[in-house]
């Protein structure tokens, strides 16, 4: 038999390794900055825009949209599963212990998708639509900004008891968040900038009574004006300010405020509590820039759990439901 052709050989060859990094585009879970550039360049500034409008009438829906983001993607990776409304089929993650009363954004996010949806229909998933607007979010509210890596696809389930498991928990001490972030292949630093989130939005007086009654890595007085608004029983839904002086700017309030401990949570205040995060808690209370440019680099990382990419998963045209 005839050996085969060298320019045939190397066509071959050529041939096996486009197939192959075709399969591997399908299959690997590569994000990529560059992922609807042909199939919906418009996608960064729909969002922008949308976002943009929804936050200059609520400027507080920014902590709530980049809330949803960082709750999608600690359970199950960021697939758009915190999105799904209960069915026949499973009990979802909207009713959990950290998102029932408490997640809000979902028919804002609604809203982003129906405007995308316009532009190009069943191409854009509700996972990169958080992701995009959790940034855009930040930004506008005056924080930093960075190249969100799109690609993800939608579940088409979610988890109750999954939520309830990895979603930290505000009444969570160091260690307990040390394993629960290690958990998802997240470090120390990446827990500690990613916490600053807190520097935007408010919480319920059940995830801080706790903290306010109880503990005693608290400054007195600020737990005094504390109990006045969230007494020992009742009054559960009361909102305060994570970031007691500046909650809707994106800012190192946070870390400034936690060195007089007067973080809102048992869960801020334990990062600044005499344990191994107190050094990185006072260089970003002291220097925003240092605070930004980790705080961009967790969110990447953290965008990229776990995502669904190639055959798994879908397209949904509805966020709050599977195909």
């Amino acid at each position: 038999m005839h050996s085969m052709p060298k320019a045939w050989s190397l066509l071959l060859l050529l041939v096996i390794l486009v197939f192959g990094a075709f399969v591997e585009g399908s299959h690997g879970s590569k994000l990529s900055q560059n992922y609807y550039k042909s199939t919906c360049p418009q996608v960064l500034s729909i969002v922008k825009a949308k976002t943009e409008s929804i936050l200059k009438k609520k400027p507080r829906m920014g902590a709530s949209l980049l809330r949803l983001h960082f709750h999608d993607c600690f359970v199950n990776g960021c697939d758009g599963s915190i999105l799904l409304d209960d069915d026949s089929t499973f009990i979802g993650e909207k009713t959990a212990l950290a998102n029932n009363n408490s997640a809000r954004g979902f028919e804002l996010v609604d809203d982003i998708k129906a405007e995308v949806e316009k532009t190009c229909p069943g191409v854009v998933s509700c996972a990169d639509i958080l992701a995009i607007a959790a940034r855009d979010s930040t930004v506008v509210l005056g924080g930093p900004s960075w190249k969100v890596k799109l690609g993800r696809r939608d579940s088409i389930t979610a988890s109750r008891a999954d939520a309830n498991k990895f979603i930290p928990a505000p009444s969570f001490t160091l260690s307990a968040l040390k394993s629960n972030f290690h958990a998802q292949g997240l470090s120390l630093k990446d827990l500690v900038a990613l916490s600053g989130a807190h520097t935007i939005g408010l919480a319920r007086c059940t995830t801080f009574r706790a903290h306010i009654y109880n503990d005693s890595n608290i400054d007195p007085s600020f737990a005094k004006s504390l109990q006045h608004k969230c007494p020992r029983t009742g009054k559960d839904n009361i909102h305060r300010r994570l970031d007691l002086r500046t909650p809707i700017s994106f800012d190192n309030f946070y870390f400034r405020n936690l060195l007089k401990k007067k973080g809102l949570l048992r869960s801020d205040q334990e990062l600044f509590n005499g344990k191994s995060a107190d050094s990185l808690v006072k260089k970003y209370a002291a220097d925003s820039s240092k605070f930004f440019k980790q705080f961009t680099k967790s969110m990447i990382k953290m965008s990229n759990i776990k995502p669904l990419t190639g055959n798994s998963g879908q397209i949904r045209i509805n966020c709050r439901k599977v195909n």
